[in-house]
């Protein structure tokens, strides 16, 4: 069981607790596919709590590497980029792409995906094994899953409609990659 404390491990217990978040991931798009959202948004917090995990686990025991930080940028692709578009997709839009104008749909959701890659692609690019800078510049990408949480539930009191959801997702797409700090915990 050594391989679990060894930084060059591929399996090391920090690498097991990002595939934990790809596997929750992968659970919420399954419950997002048979609309079951509760057992979907369960299944994306739980991705989100190994991804909490799983950089204390790499700080805490040393096994921070190049590997762990482009694999836990997959992870942050798929857990809080993909699943949250497809939760607003499922839960809000579905059948409603004609009546919103599907350009506008397409838009919005193609553009917060390719503003959450871009976003993980650039702080890959500035990282550096073993060290936390003291802030996130942009909105990180779990912290865009929680707004479009939040913007579904708001969405669920009925104060605002499809047309604001889609904008909200633009905005907090381009917050992603924008200038602004935000404190790493």
């Amino acid at each position: 069981m050594s391989f679990l404390f060894n930084k060059y491990s591929h399996f090391n217990l920090a690498n097991l607790a990002t595939f934990f978040n790809i596997a929750a991931g992968v659970f919420a798009i399954y419950y997002l596919t048979h609309n079951n959202f509760f057992a979907a948004a369960l299944f994306a917090w739980i991705a989100g709590a190994f991804d909490i995990v799983d950089g204390k686990i790499a700080r805490k025991y040393n096994l921070s590497t190049e590997f762990g930080i482009q694999l836990d940028s997959f992870a942050d692709f798929l857990s809080f980029v993909i699943v949250p578009t497809m939760f607003i997709f499922f839960a809000i839009i579905d059948g409603k792409e004609l009546m919103l104008n599907t350009s506008l749909v397409a838009f919005a959701f193609i553009y917060y995906v390719i503003s959450g890659l871009r976003r993980l692609i650039q702080f890959n690019i500035d990282s550096q094994e073993g060290e936390v800078a003291k802030f996130f510049i942009g909105v990180p990408t779990p912290l865009g899953a929680i707004l479009l949480w939040l913007v579904y539930l708001i969405w669920l009191t009925g104060i605002m409609n499809e047309h604001v959801v889609l904008i909200l997702m633009v905005i907090i797409g381009f917050l992603l990659n924008s200038k602004v700090k935000i404190p790493h915990p």
